[in-house]
Order: C-alpha cells, then structure tokens, then sequence
C-alpha cells in the first residue's frame, strides 16, 4: 500500500510521520513509555496514589485509564479503526463506552458487598 493511503499523524495530528515504518515505531515508543510508567508505579507504590477514591485507590484509577490508553491507541492505529467510516468506528466505540463504565460500576458494588459480608464475620474468608 501507499503511505499516502494511510494517516501517517498520531495525537490528532500533534505527531506526523514520514513512512508507515516511522509510524509504526512511534506508536510502540508510546506503547512502551505508557507501560513503562504502569511498571514503575505498581513496584514503587507511591503513598500519595493509595489515597482511596470512590472506594477504590487512585493508583488503581491510573492503571485502568492507563491501560484503556493503551488499548485505544492498539486498536486505533493496528487494527486501523481510524480509517473506517464513522458508522463503523460509533458501531465498535458507542458500545465500549457503555459497557466498560457499567462493567466497572457492577464489579465494584459486588467487591464492596463481598467485603462487607467478609468482614462483618457472616462468612469465613475461606479464599
């Protein structure tokens, strides 16, 4: 294919690229800086980021929307949903933006009512 048949830009065109190549290597040095950062914050630990946030730890924030990042820029520039029509890209973003948020929201009413039924001694913590 042509490199001019492809968006050769990342960051709604801050970043523009000479080649495909090129591309492909700026993605993955921001791929591997944002991973890079969820390492060093999930071994160092920070005591400022377990602050607790809508009952759950602010470092805990940072990686989820780190690794949400992390799966749009996958997704919009290797799998090239960029280039498709907006139909198709609302068909595959609309869903996600209402499911991730609901899916979370479940997952964290269940934990809370696990914990407090563990912890109030009605069952064992047998796990």
């Amino acid at each position: 294919m042509a490199a001019e048949a492809h968006k050769l830009a990342i960051f709604r065109g801050l970043l523009k690229f000479k080649s495909n190549q090129q591309k492909i290597w700026g993605v993955l040095i921001f791929l591997s800086i944002v991973t890079t950062i969820e390492v060093v914050l999930g071994i160092i630990k920070p005591e400022a980021l377990l602050v607790s946030f809508l009952k759950m730890k602010i470092l805990n924030w940072i990686f989820i929307i780190l690794t949400l990042v992390k799966a749009y820029y996958i997704a919009w520039d290797f799998m090239h949903v960029r280039d498709e029509k907006s139909g198709l890209k609302n068909a595959i973003v609309l869903p996600l933006l209402i499911l991730i948020p609901y899916l979370a929201f479940i997952l964290l009413v269940e934990a809370v009512y696990i914990f407090d039924v563990m912890n109030s001694g009605f069952v064992a913590w047998n796990f």
